[in-house]
């Protein structure tokens, strides 16, 4: 019996996020029963992107409460993600978990409720996701990392083996984080960064070598 589930929040990344779901039950057998998404404010121009999938918007993130449903937060920026996350626990929903089938998710790897791993993406060996960790497309994760809560990883970004890096911290894409260096919670790693040392909590880096 498929398990109903809704996402939260429908722009470009919320609806991302629904291609998994779908790509998920093309191979699987449909585990999941697709119901719409939430979002407090849509716009005019993300409505018409739910007609053309054939997916309702349901109404505003509160609805959640009034739903038997799983959820999946679909905002692409992981302060906003940790805000809504917190607002919606309250409701005692299960965040689901989505591998998207194209992705690989190696052994001994604990992820937690609300991960999204896309197409392509590739997680090695006992890395450890937190909740709410989207790790976009053909994105990297090596051996023994340890990502906090609601982190976003960009397209192409590569994370090395015995990293750690702290909850709401977005990695931009094509970025790279080397081996054994620690990122700080809410911290931002520019696009095409190379991070070469530690990344103090709340800055933004950028550049080869990051500064």
């Amino acid at each position: 019996m498929p398990e109903p589930i809704v996402v939260v929040g429908c722009g470009g990344h919320g609806r991302e996020v629904f291609g998994v779901v779908a790509a998920i039950n093309e191979a699987d057998g449909v585990p999941w029963k697709i119901l719409g998404f939430l979002d407090d404010a849509p716009s005019e121009a993300n409505l018409r992107c739910l007609d053309r999938l054939g997916v309702p918007w349901l109404g505003r993130n509160v609805q959640l409460a009034e739903l038997d449903a799983h959820y999946v937060i679909g905002i692409g920026d992981p302060r906003v993600r940790a805000r809504i996350a917190a607002e919606l626990a309250p409701f005692g929903r299960p965040a689901a978990r989505l591998v998207h089938p194209a992705a690989t998710v190696g052994l001994a790897n604990d992820l937690a409720d609300g991960v999204v791993v896309c197409a392509g993406a590739r997680v090695t060996t006992n890395v450890t996701l937190g909740r709410h960790v989207h790790l976009n497309q053909n994105a990297t994760v090596g051996h023994d990392t340890v990502l906090g809560d609601c982190i976003q990883v960009n397209p192409l970004a590569a994370i090395a083996g015995n990293c750690r890096v702290g909850r709401d911290v977005l990695i931009g894409s094509n970025a790279s984080v080397l081996e054994g260096r620690t990122v700080g919670d809410g911290s931002r790693v520019g696009a095409n960064a190379c991070v070469v040392r530690d990344v103090a909590a709340g800055t933004t880096v950028k550049g080869v070598p990051a500064v």
